[in-house]
């Protein structure tokens, strides 16, 4: 059953608004299969799902603006959107990362189509996370279990990890982003924490406190990580915890959040949907 339409909570640093549905649900715009999503600098909410229509464009109101179809996109997982609004899709079983400029025309693809490779660029990648430099960082994901980085204009730079739970190990690496300061945090799902590396790929530290971290985003200030607990949790760039609220669903897959505050999830489970939560003064 879902909660009355006015439902409410806080995180301890921001009360919000929950909109569940938050995007209109017309025949055209109905959600099959959704994984991921993110926002472009116009507030648009690109939704990724793992069926056609591979991308749905939301405006701001909700209301779906357009979609984006692409023979590669067999099984989208991860997206990420640049400063320059330049669109990054994860299609993990087809073994590519896709990336696209702001007006949706291809750029360049990482990866061979349908051909997975053993600890190297892919086997089954699960998300893309862009440096302000261009700079992009894939988690390699559920077949491998490494982080491979890559410049700007798509060339492999180096690849770091392997396949356990101590330091710089993972089990499934599913979320990545990099923080202000230049590092870079991964989502080590079924090790329950966050790994925290430099841009070169050496160990830092980890936060703990997790059930299976899905995502992670950050607003410059602050880092959201949301788990299958199912909850959104949020910290400082130390990784000290200063908040935690529920989210609605089985669990959040996807989460990125807005300029006004506001945080956006893509829910899986028997209901699958986008949900707003509305960041009130």
């Amino acid at each position: 059953m879902l909660p009355p339409p006015d439902f409410f909570m806080t995180d301890g640093a921001a009360r919000y608004r929950m909109i569940r549905p938050w995007h209109r649900d017309t025949p055209q715009a109905r959600l099959r299969n959704l994984s991921q999503l993110a926002v472009d600098s116009r507030g648009r909410v690109f939704v990724l799902q793992r069926e056609a229509p591979h991308v749905m464009i939301f405006a701001a109101s909700g209301e779906l603006e357009s979609t984006l179809d692409d023979p590669r996109l067999t099984s989208g997982h991860g997206i990420f959107i640049d400063a320059h609004d330049q669109v990054y899709l994860v299609s993990y079983d087809a073994h590519q990362v896709l990336a696209f400029d702001a007006d949706l025309k291809p750029r360049f693809a990482l990866g061979e189509f349908n051909t997975p490779h053993w600890q190297a660029p892919f086997n089954h990648p699960t998300d893309v996370a862009v440096a302000p430099d261009g700079e992009l960082y894939v988690t390699d994901g559920y077949g491998n279990a490494c982080v491979h980085r890559f410049t700007a204009q798509g060339e492999h730079v180096q690849t770091w990890g392997t396949v356990g739970d101590g330091p710089g190990a993972f089990a499934t690496p599913h979320g990545a982003w990099v923080l202000p300061d230049d590092r870079v945090a991964v989502c080590d799902r079924e090790n329950d924490r966050v790994q925290i590396f430099d841009r070169d790929g050496r160990y830092l530290t980890q936060w703990r406190h997790f059930v299976r971290p899905m995502d992670i985003w950050c607003d410059g200030t602050h880092v959201f990580v949301a788990d299958q607990a199912p909850r959104i949790t949020r910290l400082d760039l130390e990784g000290q915890i200063v908040g935690r609220m529920r989210t609605f669903g089985v669990y959040p897959h996807g989460l990125w959040g807005d300029a006004q505050g506001s945080l956006y999830v893509a829910e899986q489970g028997p209901t699958m949907c986008v949900t707003k939560y509305e960041r009130l003064p």
